[in-house]
């Protein structure tokens, strides 16, 4: 391609959410912007320019930097007060705890700040444009067939429950698995699905996992079903009921919007931008992390009313068309380019 306005770098190789976040928004924004990705670990079919051609840019052209991690605001700094490029520096935080004293002092040297919800804006000590995440409507939509899906991957009739993610103790699967615990003894139809991937550090905590639901006579009824690829992470959402996020701490969290889009209510902790996306009942539950307590209690309260079910499900759904629309993420991120840049947005 030719020389982009915007570059947008991911410096990590591995699949993590920034990563996922710049393979969902680049594609979109090149309608609209010159934009390219940089670094490793990004798909194949999106606007990239490699890392080795960046000191060899134009210094007569203003572009935008945008950063999503520590490590990219320094290359940033590099390029910009090193070699000489002309740069605009952005950077977006996902964070909700204090920074450390360098990273105060990296996001001190940038030209704009974005935060992806408004708590992460408050550990912010500068003004920040919040901006929050998006959902591809397209690929995140409810099922045609929910029965249909459901033999097809040979999962259980009744009402089926999901967590989905990596499985550790920060995000919460031991509290899902304890309330599921709690909810088979309530429910005589309900089922769990943990899916996701424990990394070795955590294998033995997922092993535990599995020992305890062994115990309590419940292998058949809560799961633990292997991490997918992510074209196929639509049709596991599409055969839930209810979608549980217990996670302890988060930056942002796109699970539920996941399962909203896909006409599922969500129960969810006050983490991340959860507080920030379930904000109202009609779509779910938001509860404290940690407190199995609290999160059994809400889950059955809405699984005890099954035609309010239904109806929370559609209006998840509407409630994600209405507001979290990754267009207009993608949009709201070019206007701001266009700002840095000096171009009339219109």
């Amino acid at each position: 391609m030719k020389d982009p306005v915007v570059i947008a770098p991911n410096l990590k190789r591995r699949l993590s959410g920034v990563t996922a976040t710049i393979a969902r928004l680049v594609p979109l924004q090149a309608q609209w912007i010159d934009i390219a990705a940089t670094g490793p670990g990004l798909p194949d079919d999106i606007p990239h320019i490699p890392l080795s051609r960046l000191p060899f840019l134009s210094r007569k052209t203003l572009r935008v930097w945008h950063a999503r991690r520590n490590t990219e605001m320094l290359l940033g700094l590099i390029l910009r007060d090193v070699l000489r490029l002309r740069l605009k520096l952005l950077f977006t935080s996902a964070s909700q705890r204090a920074h450390t004293g360098y990273t105060k002092w990296l996001i001190g040297k940038m030209d704009a700040l974005v935060a992806t919800s408004r708590k992460t804006a408050g550990y912010l000590e500068r003004d920040a444009q919040v901006i929050l995440h998006g959902i591809n409507l397209q690929d995140f939509t409810p099922p045609q067939d929910k029965a249909a899906l459901r033999s097809r991957l040979g999962l259980p009739d009744g009402l089926v429950l999901g967590c989905y993610g990596r499985i550790r103790h920060q995000k919460g699967t031991d509290a899902f698995v304890d309330t599921m615990i709690a909810l088979c003894g309530l429910f005589d139809d309900v089922s769990g699905i943990v899916m996701g991937r424990a990394t070795e550090k955590h294998t033995g905590f997922l092993a535990e996992l599995k020992d305890k639901v062994t115990a309590a006579g419940l292998s058949d009824r809560i799961l633990f079903k292997p991490e997918v690829t992510v074209d196929q992470i639509a049709e596991w959402y599409q055969v839930l009921d209810l979608f549980i996020a217990p996670q302890r701490w988060e930056g942002f969290g796109l699970t539920p919007l996941e399962a909203m889009a896909c006409g599922v209510p969500v129960v969810a902790t006050d983490v991340g931008a959860f507080s920030e996306i379930v904000t109202d009942v009609s779509v779910g539950r938001i509860v404290e992390p940690g407190n199995i307590s609290e999160m059994t209690n809400a889950t059955a309260e809405i699984l005890e009313n099954r035609d309010s079910l239904a109806l929370s499900g559609q209006a998840a759904r509407a409630h994600v068309e209405a507001n979290f629309d990754i267009n207009g993420e993608a949009k709201t991120l070019v206007a701001l380019y266009q700002t840095l840049l000096g171009e009339r947005t219109g």
